[in-house]
């Protein structure tokens, strides 16, 4: 445990970045609660655990068959202090075993909170015995804005959707906006045919693209990974991003809902090029002219594309900056963990508000620059 903030902290975060601290997937959860450690007053509950082990694994097992909950090899913390909050980011449900054996958050917490990223509303049945534990919160927090309803049907709990968020200050490109070397990014999931295309224009128009080359879920450190992976996207024309799972429609169901890539690459301020989702979430997250350019997800048009494009370069200024201040205005962590704090009804901290103020204040920035750029080309 550390303390973060005022000596009587009113946040109980528990946090599995010392058991599952390396996996990607779950490195944009550990940026978030480092935020509300920065802008809130926070405890943060880090148990140890192996959950590799064959302890963790036969519990996990047993949990999707029986209703009961065992220790996957937690020691439960014996704390006797009082929160106004408890707060669990769960990149499953099955984290929720994690959360229900390190503490007793009932008794030490007025309200609780859990956040859960990937749960495809197709799913719910399977993860059934582990709802027992997702009843115990107050509110219930979802990256799938499809999932909400059936879900609180299911539990008989408060559900809402909230779109994933960013690190906006450490993926924006400013104040000091560095030189974008590499023509197209490419990370994680991919088309094979959009790929080969793309390898076919690095091979023959010199176009610097990067992409995967290795397999893999980890990361050495969670923190040097985020901040690698903002300055590649910061130096990046072009980056490409899908729908969450776009590929694995036996899984979903077809279901549609928003990726972390979505938020990373308007950060940054990089033109997106991918699948708009046809999606209420998505039309109201992204609701800014060329937000994401068009691209079937299986299209080999990545060329035509990218050569329009390169035709208009004011259009493509006009994208990135849009981008970059709707990014600012809308999609940083402290956004999310306010809409959280008024679902609960506590209000935000000092530290909030003036995170806010940075956000806004870079956003004017960015906003000035582009003023200054149509009246100098209005003189010219």
């Amino acid at each position: 445990m550390m303390t973060i903030g005022p000596s009587k902290p009113r946040v109980l975060l528990f946090s599995q970045r010392n058991i599952m601290g390396k996996y990607l997937f779950r490195c944009p959860h550990f940026e978030f609660e480092n935020i509300i450690s920065q802008i809130d007053s926070v405890e943060v509950l880090a148990p140890q655990a192996d959950a590799s082990s064959l302890r963790s694994n036969f519990v996990k097992g047993v949990a999707y068959h029986v209703p009961m909950s065992l220790n996957p090899g937690i020691r439960k913390i014996r704390n006797h202090a009082h929160y106004d909050v408890f707060f669990a980011v769960c990149g499953y449900p099955t984290d929720l075993l994690m959360a229900d054996a390190a503490i007793d958050w009932r008794n030490h917490c007025t309200t609780s909170v859990c956040m859960i990223d990937e749960l495809w509303a197709k799913e719910i049945p399977l993860y059934r015995h582990f709802f027992r534990i997702l009843k115990k919160f107050d509110l219930v927090v979802l990256y799938y804005s499809q999932t909400v309803r059936p879900l609180s049907e299911r539990i008989g709990s408060k559900c809402i959707f909230l779109p994933p968020g960013i690190d906006a200050l450490l993926f924006s490109p400013y104040p000091k906006p560095p030189r974008r070397s590499i023509d197209v990014y490419s990370i994680g999931r991919r088309s094979e045919v959009t790929h080969s295309a793309l390898l076919k224009m690095a091979a023959e128009n010199d176009l610097f693209y990067l992409h995967d080359t290795v397999a893999g879920d980890k990361a050495i450190d969670s923190g040097q990974h985020r901040a690698l992976f903002a300055n590649v996207a910061k130096r990046s024309r072009y980056f490409l991003v899908n729908p969450g799972l776009i590929n694995q429609p036996q899984k979903t169901n077809k279901q549609i809902e928003l990726g972390n890539r979505y938020f990373e690459g308007a950060a940054s301020g990089t033109i997106m090029i991918g699948e708009r989702p046809q999606i209420e979430s998505f039309e109201m997250h992204f609701d800014w002219p060329d937000a994401v350019v068009q691209l079937d997800y299986d299209s080999s048009e990545i060329d035509r594309i990218i050569n329009d494009l390169d035709r208009q370069p004011e259009k493509q200024e006009s994208i990135r900056r849009s981008n970059m201040v709707e990014s600012l205005l809308r999609h940083d962590w402290a956004y999310r963990w306010e809409a959280i704090l008024t679902n609960i009804g506590l209000e935000p901290m000092q530290q909030l508000v003036r995170r806010k103020e940075r956000l806004h204040d870079l956003a004017r920035q960015i906003s000035s620059e582009e003023s200054g750029c149509r009246q100098d080309a209005t003189k010219g």
